[in-house]
């Protein structure tokens, strides 16, 4: 409990709950952190090292992105302890179990998020009924297949280049993280012109100054291999990104990868933040004195709860994409803008658009947050 009352505040979270069944195995967590704006959407993250602490700062981004976006949702976020790339059969049985034991939690509705995939929606849905980022075979969007989160931090790129002295085409660009969210964004900037100079995964990493081949790298983790049997380039150590000379860097991993310890190291003019929290408030002031744009995390990886929400109202998947152009690239621009009004970081700028809109929809309600 020490966790939670050290991180609740005014609005939220209102439940934290963890899920355990030792026979086979599941350790998880749910927080449902504020849902004055609507039942919350939030994924199911998957990890062999995540915790009820990380699942509340998820949470609460989740909380922030929603009301940022203009979404009729709250916030929440689920947590699976576990490899992603365990045998099959044993992640269904986990996720669907887990999937029980949330049935009655009818104000969260789940969503996939690193380590877990559309076919761990489809089993969620059969097992209750709430889901979303299904299979195209279950009427869903297919989040991860069509790139949503990517798709978005390509028009937030777009609306933050206005800020900067170079452009799209051309622009060296480095991955963190080259999974689901990470490779849509590369493909996305790469049709546009950019130059992938960088990328790593959770096994190593590659770099090459005179560019490197998308269909290569989208190939090998197709077949789920490393990005460091990459053919030609240089092979590197995956934290030795944070150092490659670049003009937009993308993180796309797990939190906290930039700190106060590292951020000194990074040699970029633009960050477009794809993970969830993946740079540490400290670090991102230091980076603002340093006149690099920092693109908020909840502001430019919304794409994919966008598409979720739309999904969750019936909408067909060119609709969805199409509002996820323009919220991320109006979004991005009003904060930006904003943040330079004010002469503030553009987290301080979003998170306080963000929080009016929460507090505005807890006045409506009777007990605020629920």
């Amino acid at each position: 409990m020490q966790d939670f009352f050290e991180f609740a505040d005014e609005l939220g979270p209102t439940k934290v709950i963890h899920i355990r069944e030792p026979s086979i195995g599941l350790e998880a967590a749910l927080v449902v952190d504020n849902v004055a704006m609507g039942p919350a959407i939030g994924g199911l993250r998957m990890a062999k090292d995540v915790g009820t602490v990380e699942c509340m700062r998820l949470a609460r981004a989740m909380t922030l992105k929603n009301a940022a976006a203009g979404l009729r949702h709250g916030g929440g976020k689920s947590v699976l302890v576990g490899d992603p790339s365990m045998d099959p059969r044993k992640k269904e049985q986990l996720v669907r179990a887990l999937a029980c034991a949330l049935a009655d939690v009818s104000e969260y509705i789940i969503g996939p998020d690193m380590g877990t995939t559309e076919e761990c929606m489809a089993w969620a849905y059969d097992e209750i009924g709430r889901a979303v980022g299904l299979p195209r075979e279950l009427g869903g969007i297919p989040l991860d297949e069509i790139g949503a989160t990517g798709w978005g931090m390509l028009h937030a790129t777009r609306a933050a280049l206005e800020h900067c002295d170079f452009e799209v085409k051309g622009a060296r660009v480095v991955i963190q993280g080259f999974g689901a969210v990470g490779m849509h964004a590369a493909r996305f900037l790469v049709e546009e012109g950019a130059v992938l100079v960088g990328v790593c995964d959770s096994r190593g990493g590659v770099r090459d100054e005179a560019g490197l081949s998308f269909s290569q790298l989208a190939s090998i983790r197709a077949e789920q291999r490393s990005v460091s049997e990459y053919h030609g380039g240089h092979i590197i150590d995956r934290e030795a990104v944070v150092d490659i000379p670049c003009d937009i860097w993308i993180p796309a991993a797990r939190p906290d990868v930039i700190d106060e310890s590292n951020v000194g190291r990074l040699q970029t003019k633009l960050i477009v933040q794809g993970a969830n929290i993946p740079i540490t408030v400290g670090a991102e002031k230091l980076l603002h004195e340093r006149g690099v744009i920092s693109v908020p995390d909840f502001i430019a990886n919304a794409g994919g709860v966008i598409c979720a929400a739309m999904e969750y109202e019936k909408a067909t998947e060119g609709a969805a994409m199409q509002m996820v152009a323009e919220k991320l690239r109006l979004n991005t621009e009003e904060v930006l803008a904003e943040a330079k009004r004010r002469a503030v970081t553009p987290r301080e700028a979003a998170q306080d658009l963000a929080v009016r809109r929460v507090k505005q929809a807890m006045e409506y309600r009777r007990w605020g947050v629920f």
